[in-house]
């Protein structure tokens, strides 16, 4: 069976934060963003199992569309950065995809390639990465709408600041999209990323765009997932793999960075940075050992990891470890490493078996 280690994922969470979203999207429907190889989980066992809840999927790029395409998936798929090149464009139709158009040079493309598709036009509010100014909206609505066999959608834009309460700028990009909205009632507008969904004051438009949430970390500042009513989808997870008591003076791990002050009791687990788990996770990142919350020790290695098993004395080789989950929740560790949860859902790595539940 070889090392333990393993990303064991409850479609049965997945599908709750999927149901809490749409909830939270009011009147809007939510379509499921399953970029980043479904943001760690697996691109095709979470698009399958939202399959009969998502009335469309959201990736990043085309790459990310055919393998859904390849596993069954028949919603719409709207692809978040549009194409790159511009062959892309009879891929996108042969697939049925909704490229979002964020510049001239796409448009460009769609004029010359006499392909029957459906776009969404990005307009940019604020996060000044991709899209069009609103003053430059209604041009390119016009370039759109006269390209043969192209059927412009909607709009999309993307909150910079929902995740803070405190913020206005959330405000004051909602003003412009809703005036944009406004002046186009025959097209569909989508704003609310996962932060959004819990923004009272924020419009839903026609279209929320749920990512994070999904997985069961936390969108927002201040609130745990918890706290939002979300559940853990990954438990990142693996075994004791030996035990020992450190004597005062002795340290444990690369460069001696920690050293015991009394006779410690301590662990070795078989995972480490080559799985995904943070390196620059420091001392004291909690850890989930034999049912006892306790804590990492020392340098974080390749392979394996240190732990205190001071609070768990019964902890044995083969005991189960919780990384993070349900136990250890994985926006604690994250802070802890000086990250966020989605780095870290989004860097285990491909040697990390997933293994799918219910």
């Amino acid at each position: 069976m070889g090392r333990h280690t393993r990303a064991r994922i409850d479609l049965s969470a997945l599908r709750h934060n999927f149901a809490l979203a749409e909830r939270q999207a009011g009147t809007a429907e939510a379509m499921a963003v399953v970029k980043a190889d479904g943001y760690g989980h697996g691109l095709e066992p979470v698009a399958r199992a939202l399959a009969d809840q998502a009335g469309r999927f959201a990736v990043a790029c085309l790459e990310e569309a055919e393998r859904l395409r390849e596993a069954g998936i028949r919603q719409p798929i709207v692809l978040l950065q549009g194409f790159h090149d511009d062959a892309d464009v009879a891929t996108c139709a042969d697939l049925g995809l909704e490229p979002v158009i964020h510049s001239d040079h796409q448009l460009a493309a769609l004029e010359n390639a006499a392909a029957t598709l459906t776009v969404w036009l990005k307009v940019n509010t604020g996060m000044n990465r991709l899209g069009f100014a609103p003053e430059q909206v209604e041009a390119r609505v016009q370039r759109l709408r006269a390209v043969g066999g192209v059927t412009l959608k909607g709009m999309v834009t993307h909150y910079a600041c929902a995740d803070d309460r405190e913020d206005p700028m959330t405000d004051r990009q909602n003003d412009m999209f809703s005036a944009l909205s406004a002046r186009y009632p025959e097209l569909e507008f989508s704003a609310a990323n996962s932060a959004g969904h819990f923004r009272v004051d924020s419009p839903r438009f026609h279209w929320t765009r749920p990512g994070i949430m999904l997985y069961g970390a936390t969108p927002m500042i201040v609130e745990s997932a918890a706290e939002l009513g979300l559940r853990a989808v990954m438990s990142l997870e693996s075994r004791l793999t030996a035990t020992r008591v450190l004597q005062p003076g002795e340290c444990v791990g690369y460069g001696a960075t920690w050293r015991a002050a009394r006779p410690t009791p301590m662990g070795i687990v078989s995972i480490g940075y080559g799985d995904g788990y943070p390196r620059h996770a420091p001392t004291g990142t909690p850890v989930w050992v034999a049912g006892t919350r306790t804590a990492t020790l020392g340098r974080v290695s390749m392979d394996m990891l240190a732990v205190d098993l001071t609070a768990a004395p019964h902890a044995r080789p083969g005991d189960r470890v919780e990384l993070w989950g349900a136990n250890v929740p994985v926006d604690e560790v994250a802070r802890c490493a000086g990250t966020i949860g989605y780095e870290l859902l989004t860097g285990v790595t491909a040697r990390v078996p997933r293994v799918y539940t219910e």
